[in-house]
């Protein structure tokens, strides 16, 4: 069994930070669990570009406001919590955050340590 908390994972190698973003990897491939579950943050007032052609991504959002856009498919969709994305088909997509953003992302495969 594995126990961790939020608190403990940060300022480790498993908190990865962008420009825009900030990821807390909770479960890596290291962990053997076949996926990876991470705490993600996004700034407010940023656009942040993303494109995962490795990885299949669900996306859980639990706090703040903005737009998902979706750029394969010329779309976009509000985000506000208790709202779900799935990036089933590795589509290019940036996340607009008009808030705060807090979400929790499940990647497969799972994701290694020291990924970006």
């Amino acid at each position: 069994m594995i126990v961790r908390t939020t608190a403990e994972i940060t300022g480790t190698g498993r908190q990865v930070s962008g420009e825009t973003w900030t990821s807390k990897r909770i479960v890596l491939s290291d962990d053997d669990a076949g996926f990876s579950y991470h705490e993600t943050t996004v700034e407010p007032n940023t656009r942040t570009p993303l494109h995962y052609p490795d990885y299949v991504e669900a996306v859980w959002l639990i706090e703040g406001h903005g737009t998902l856009a979706d750029h394969d498919n010329d779309r976009t969709y509000p985000l506000a919590p208790g709202t779900m994305y799935l990036l089933d088909k590795h589509e290019r997509h940036s996340i607009i955050a008009d808030t705060r953003l807090r979400m929790y992302c499940v990647f497969a495969p799972a994701v290694p340590p020291g990924s970006d």
